[in-house]
């Protein structure tokens, strides 16, 4: 049995990347889990290939976060098909990264919808369902772009200093009933984020595990601490200058 077995988790954005190997730790450690993706396709073939692994424990839908009636069928189906919910990451988001001077209002909207409204959408419909099984832990996959503002990142930047903003508020809305929250903020991970492909020059970067680790940790620790935010970092980035 691992340290998981019997709690329900959902993850938003978990067909690839960060989200996919969030799935896969969650299962390991034997959570049933619910993931989902905007891209009906991915989400039928991460499940093909995932259910092999977990037979009768994982489950998903396409959803787009930013769509408050699938993020509430989404939570209904987690709850329908496993029992309940116990645990919520956050992981869906856009990246688009312009000059203020080119970005266009309508990605404006599409960074902040879906990495800080859809955030909240996914929060408010499981704290109901995480009370009634007596507290729960929600994790929000933040950034190091919400400390570090950069040219470019008007919206990306927005989204996730907001996102840091909101997890310590729900934090101190949420722990007087039990459930505990936290937001990790990763630096650079070889991903597909944002359009770029990870290539070998793109090795000093962090692996999408290092961060499923960092959420495993989090979730196995004793529940008389919490360790609010994470921050985790290459550990040898390429030297400037």
């Amino acid at each position: 049995m691992g340290t998981l077995a019997g709690k329900v988790a959902i993850v938003t954005g978990g067909t690839r990347g960060i989200g996919r190997a969030i799935v896969e730790a969650l299962l390991e450690a034997g959570a049933a889990v619910v993931f989902c993706s905007r891209r009906a396709e991915a989400v039928q073939r991460t499940l093909e290939e995932l259910s092999s692994k977990a037979p009768g424990r994982v489950a998903a839908l396409p959803c787009d976060v930013r769509d408050l009636a699938q993020v509430r069928e989404l939570v209904q189906y987690a709850v329908r098909t496993f029992g309940g919910v116990d645990i919520l990451i956050n992981n869906a988001g856009v990246g688009i990264f312009r000059s203020i001077y080119e970005l266009a209002p309508e990605e404006w909207r599409e960074v902040i919808e879906t990495n800080l409204t859809g955030a909240f959408y996914c929060c408010r419909e499981v704290v109901g369902h995480m009370r009634q099984r007596g507290g729960g832990y929600i994790i929000n996959i933040s950034s190091l772009a919400g400390k570090n503002a950069f040219a470019g990142g008007a919206a990306y930047n927005a989204s996730k200093f907001g996102l840091n903003g909101f997890s310590e508020a729900i934090m101190q809305d949420l722990r007087y009933d039990n459930i505990r929250v936290s937001y990790v903020m990763p630096g650079s991970v070889a991903t597909e984020f944002g359009g770029r492909e990870p290539t070998p020059e793109s090795a000093w970067k962090l692996k999408p595990l290092d961060v499923a680790r960092v959420v495993l940790h989090l979730l196995e620790h004793d529940p008389t601490s919490l360790p609010s935010c994470v921050e985790i970092r290459p550990a040898k980035p390429p030297r400037k200058g």
